[in-house]
């Protein structure tokens, strides 16, 4: 039945799965801790960190998945990302260790201690999220391979096109946790993430509209697979993946009038998590069929076909365990975070 089994599709497809639930679980908390210094009191930025203690640390389990999947299940392509990026993933983990470390101590520091841990949790937050568009920015763009080992320059994951998609992300992130403080808060600082998540959206719109633009100009074939070849547009390519732009426009408005409007608290969430989507979807029509851009397929990165079979046995049990209690877990602390609640041991 393996053998009838298209391996290294399936397992694309569950590596992306769990890279998209790791930017989707984990890109709220690191947007609350952008946005973190901005809140109006004190008081509330305990609130915002309480919406997100039962559930912050668990989020980052889909990345350790994402990590060990790609150097388990596609080891060339991780022998050869990992050289390219070396530095924003090392930038990325320390980041991620400060605001780890500021999360917890920041509730038991005081005066201008309990300042510096602001700060780092702060810093901590921006610095993995634009550590993580810088990475995406330099995968997009392509990674320059010669016998299969990365021949880039050490420097190379650092241009104008990652740079920007590195301070998209730092937004994108900002729109998922102001609208999760929409749900999880109430009145003023409700308010105040209303106000910061209808910002955040038009800045996230625009920053789809500029990579939709400038991704086809990094490289021809992710150009044709949208039928553009500038100033030349094949619509009989583009027609068909039209509905993409199309569903990011009516979620946008559709997002517009919940944020604006006072009826609804998840419309926002869930219209944020349909613009990452829709984002995520057109970069992998963009990057199929390869694994490392535009260099190594999936099919040449993937392990042997029987290491792929035993490995994917063992997904078959893990991945529902883990969706299971990630619902479980979100289930069980639904529900409003009380202003005059704190997170404390």
């Amino acid at each position: 039945m393996m053998e009838s089994l298209n391996l290294p599709l399936i397992w694309a497809g569950l590596l992306a799965l769990a890279v998209f639930m790791y930017v989707l679980l984990d890109g709220f908390d690191l947007g609350l801790g952008i946005l973190f210094p901005f809140a109006p009191s004190d008081h509330d930025r305990d609130v915002m960190m309480t919406s997100v203690a039962p559930v912050w640390d668990g989020n980052e389990t889909w990345l350790v998945l994402g990590g060990g999947g790609l150097f388990a299940v596609f080891p060339k392509a991780y022998a050869a990302l990992l050289p390219a990026v070396y530095m924003p993933i090392g930038f990325m983990l320390v980041a991620l260790i400060f605001r780890g470390v500021a999360f917890e101590f920041r509730f038991k520091s005081e005066g201008i201690l309990k300042r510096v841990w602001d700060q780092a949790f702060h810093w901590g937050s921006v610095v993995a999220a634009f550590s993580q568009g810088l990475i995406l920015g330099a995968l997009v763009q392509g990674i320059e391979l010669e016998n299969g080992r990365f021949a880039g320059d050490m420097y190379g994951w650092l241009t104008p096109f990652s740079f920007f998609t590195g301070c998209a992300l730092v937004w994108g992130y900002a729109l998922l946790g102001s609208t999760w403080l929409i749900i999880k808060t109430e009145n003023g600082l409700q308010q105040w993430s209303r106000q910061l998540a209808l910002v955040s959206m038009f800045v996230v719109l625009l920053c789809m509209i500029i990579v939709s633009l400038w991704v086809p100009l990094l490289d021809a074939n992710a150009a044709m697979r949208w039928g553009i070849d500038y100033p030349h547009i094949d619509w009989s390519r583009l027609l068909p993946l039209s509905p993409i732009p199309i569903l990011v426009a009516v979620t946008g408005m559709t997002m517009f009038r919940a944020i604006r409007g006072s009826d609804t608290v998840h419309k926002p969430f869930f219209c944020a998590v349909l613009l990452f989507l829709l984002g995520y979807i057109g970069l992998a029509i963009s990057l199929f069929p390869y694994l490392v851009p535009y260099s190594l397929t999936l099919y040449e990165a993937a392990a042997a076909p029987n290491a792929q079979a035993l490995l994917l046995a063992g997904a078959v049990i893990l991945l529902p365990t883990i969706l299971a209690y990630t619902v479980y877990v979100y289930w069980v602390f639904r529900g409003k975070v009380r202003m005059d609640s704190g997170y404390s041991h």
